[in-house]
């Protein structure tokens, strides 16, 4: 993209619309297909939505692949990516699970939050890949299409980010399987009255309850906030890091008036800064992943063993 594209009018680098630019969802501008509004929704596929299709469908034909695979063996025994999945799926069931909602209710919610685990991680991971910017350096470069040709496809894959898990939507979703997930597990333990009358501790004078009744109910509220706002924000703002630190590039070129002065910035600031936090984004995408599962156990688990 070029500074015009990009800038203030004036044909003047725009630092913060880039930024907006790569880490937001698609406009409905520059949908990658567009559908028909019902009630008032716009269901034209997005750059993000292309994501959570794209990320579901690796991850379910990767593990059904590896499970149907592991499986028509005469002795099974786990190899490659088989070995690794197996110490996935133990490594969770063992270490996030049953320690938080118990050996009776384990096999029952395994299958959910490890399915949030896979998914969170890949999405994260894919997010990492700057896949449609080689397809639009190709593009542009080698086929020579021009940035304005709205018809063509890779151009309108260029507008928004990859990375799904930072779109509060997407985040908000998971949250909210999250938080029918707690309410369907308190009532599975306990019946569907008991679960809500565990909110509060029995056996309390009743104007306390006056005070901590609105106050458990804000807080069942604010766990699905929590997860959709952590994940979220970890996963954008990491990559504003890397553009804001990138920018460095073209602001210093423009504020000296020459390239040298933009490559300088580069080679001394922003190229060793960006693969830091480039190498540390590697981490948060595992992190990331790992705290929304642990959580999700966490607030199961509450829901399950009320007397903890």
């Amino acid at each position: 993209m070029s500074a015009t594209e990009h800038g203030n009018g004036t044909g003047e680098f725009d630092a913060g619309e880039v930024i907006i630019h790569h880490v937001s969802n698609s406009s409905p501008d520059h949908p990658i297909l567009e559908l028909p509004t019902v009630f008032g929704i716009n269901l034209s596929v997005t750059k993000h939505v292309l994501m959570i299709w794209l990320v579901a469908a690796i991850v379910f034909t990767a593990i059904t692949w590896a499970v149907r695979k592991y499986l028509k063996q005469e002795r099974p025994v786990p190899t490659g990516f088989m070995n690794v999945l197996e110490a996935v799926v133990q490594f969770i069931r063992d270490s996030i699970i049953k320690p938080n909602v118990g050996d009776k209710f384990t096999n029952t919610w395994a299958p959910l939050i490890l399915t949030f685990f896979c998914f969170i991680l890949t999405a994260n991971a894919i997010g990492l890949v700057p896949i449609f910017d080689l397809l639009g350096a190709i593009n542009r470069f080698i086929f020579q299409v021009p940035a304005s040709d709205s018809h063509n496809l890779i151009n309108n894959v260029l507008h928004g980010g990859v990375t799904a898990t930072g779109n509060y939507n997407v985040t908000a979703a998971l949250a909210i399987i999250t938080f029918f997930s707690i309410i369907i597990a308190g009532t599975k333990a306990h019946g569907f009255f008991t679960h809500w009358k565990n909110l509060v501790p029995p056996g309390l004078a009743w104007p306390i309850y006056i005070l901590l009744i609105p106050i458990e109910i804000i807080g069942m509220l604010v766990k699905p906030f929590a997860l959709t706002m952590r994940l979220a924000a970890n996963m954008t703002g990491g990559h504003i890091a890397i553009l804001a630190i990138l920018s460095f590039v073209f602001i210093f070129a423009g504020l000296f008036n020459t390239a040298i002065a933009g490559i300088g910035a580069g080679l001394l600031v922003s190229v060793p800064l960006a693969v830091g936090i480039s190498a540390l984004e590697i981490i948060v995408v595992l992190v990331q992943a790992y705290v929304f599962t642990m959580l999700t156990s966490v607030f199961i688990g509450m829901a399950i063993n009320v007397h903890h």
